[in-house]
């Protein structure tokens, strides 16, 4: 399973790269197909980006033994020394992440080095967060809230945000004990919305989760999916994407053609659709093309051999 998540991600992380902050008119004219290289970033193909790199890091400190100083000191070693670039170098990344980073590199508690402003709801924990789902898989519901808030704060620490990763592990963590999309779906309306009552999250934020917690997102036509760097943005598409195709590859073809944000609504789809369909499904081209392919893997495998 964590291959599938890791491995899932990477690939719909870098099918988004070279056609990130395209608008989706301009990929319906020259739509995503395959695995390709360069535009936006100039990078070659099969590089990922910043949301695997965080990801990396993530599943990196779950092995050595997870603290926020130890997964705060990894975000500083990505930011300022490159480490798990897929080439050497930082190309992208967030202005909240990189503002977070910097409060952790002068002496900033990791714990509360993420904004809290309503501003500051981008997609930069959301994309990062899935590893944590293997961490917390059989602890109980209040547990794993906490850690999910604790992890998305580093830089990410209003409450949408939180809110937004614990529904996306939930869902995760569903699939992973084999439920189907749809029973999740239907089971974290009820189960999401009546945690987030019994700890009194004020019902404004609730509300904003109307497509998710109480609406049926997979009759929401295209045009009113929305695939910005917001956080609930990435997370209804990544819903959405999952629940209106039928396989890895359609799931996360129809995430980056949505245009927009790319690599991250690919990189948050893949990641469900990989634990969903497996590793299996992924087309070897795309799997091969990925930079420190060998890396990845064996860091999956160590991930799948920790104690939680």
């Amino acid at each position: 399973m964590v291959k599938d998540a890791l491995i899932g991600l990477a690939v719909g992380d870098a099918l988004g790269v070279p056609v990130e902050f395209k608008s989706r008119y301009a990929l319906r004219e020259s739509t995503v197909t395959d695995m390709i290289g360069f535009g936006t970033h100039q990078q070659p193909a099969g590089t990922w980006s910043d949301d695997s790199s965080l990801a990396f890091c993530l599943a990196e400190c779950l092995i050595e033994g997870y603290t926020p100083q130890k997964l705060g000191d990894l975000f500083v070693k990505w930011l300022y020394n490159a480490h798990w670039t897929p080439h050497g170098k930082v190309f992208d990344v967030g202005m909240a992440t990189s503002q977070s980073i910097r409060r952790i590199k002068e002496g900033c508690p990791p714990e509360i080095a993420g904004g809290m402003d309503e501003q500051d709801n981008g997609n930069g924990s959301l994309m990062r967060i899935l590893p944590l789902v293997f961490y917390i898989v059989e602890k109980p519901i209040e547990e794993r809230f906490r850690l999910t808030k604790e992890v998305s704060s580093i830089t990410h620490a209003h409450i949408r945000s939180v809110i937004a990763c614990f529904y996306y592990l939930e869902f995760a963590r569903l699939l992973i004990k084999g439920h189907s999309r749809e029973s999740t779906y239907k089971e974290l309306k009820k189960t999401v919305m009546e945690y987030l009552q019994s700890i009194e999250i004020e019902a404004g934020e609730i509300d904003l989760f109307q497509r998710l917690l109480v609406e049926n997102i997979a009759t929401i036509e295209e045009s009113k999916i929305y695939s910005s760097g917001y956080v609930l943005h990435t997370l209804e598409a990544s819903i959405w994407c999952l629940l209106t195709t039928n396989s890895y590859s359609e799931a996360v073809l129809r995430s980056v053609n949505l245009g927009s944000d790319t690599d991250t609504t690919g990189a948050v789809t893949g990641g469900l659709a990989g634990i969903l369909y497996g590793y299996d499904s992924i087309p070897k081209e795309w799997v091969s093309k990925l930079a420190r392919l060998d890396d990845v893997l064996r860091l999956a495998d160590d991930l799948s051999k920790s104690p939680t």
